[in-house]
């Protein structure tokens, strides 16, 4: 086995969604992985924490969220930042990786731990909006109650993204979802958007 090669996330990366595919998450092991993908044990553990990292390693929606309240303009309305950030993040790190995240999503039904995870991470989505939006000067309650209905937002707009038949943008998935929460609350669409 190689104990040094410059493409060793990759291969782990690669090995890991297609064992996890064969023979599901929960009965896959590392040493597996490893073996897989010519590679050690060790070398795994200097690319990833376990391997659910394989599938979360490049979760970049709170990082993403730090970015949008420091790039937005003060002046903003608070859903409109977290909106237009998520659209940022749509087009700059989704759109032409769906196949990648239909893969991961398949992988993360079908167990039970990373259902778990998943929601964990969303909540974490949620602390980092209301996060910046309190730090915009948003009341408490409001910057809880969007941070929550945001983080819904593209959680329910990935999962219609994932699932689609078509390949409409996932931007125009999240304004769909939007038009349909203001109409859900009886709130008409603001020119600017």
């Amino acid at each position: 086995m190689s104990r040094w090669s410059p493409d060793a996330r990759e291969r782990l990366e690669a090995a890991a969604l297609d064992l996890f595919e064969e023979q599901g998450f929960a009965a896959t092991t590392v040493p597996q992985i490893a073996e897989r993908a010519g590679l050690t044990t060790r070398t795994f553990f200097r690319h990833f924490a376990d391997k659910r990292e394989v599938i979360y390693a490049d979760d970049q929606f709170p990082r993403m969220v730090r970015r949008i309240f420091a790039e937005a303009d003060a002046e903003a309305e608070p859903l409109e930042v977290v909106v237009d950030g998520i659209r940022r993040f749509a087009d700059q790190e989704l759109e032409g990786r769906r196949a990648k995240v239909l893969r991961r999503t398949a992988i993360i039904r079908s167990d039970p731990g990373l259902l778990e995870r998943s929601l964990r991470k969303r909540a974490d989505l949620a602390g980092a909006i209301r996060t910046g939006l309190l730090e915009r000067g948003v009341p408490s309650t409001t910057a809880s109650l969007l941070a929550q209905t945001s983080a819904s937002l593209v959680e329910l707009a990935l999962a219609d993204w994932v699932d689609q038949e078509g390949d409409r943008p996932f931007g125009d998935i999240v304004a769909e979802h939007l038009e349909a929460l203001r109409a859900a609350l009886g709130l008409e669409r603001r020119p600017s958007e």
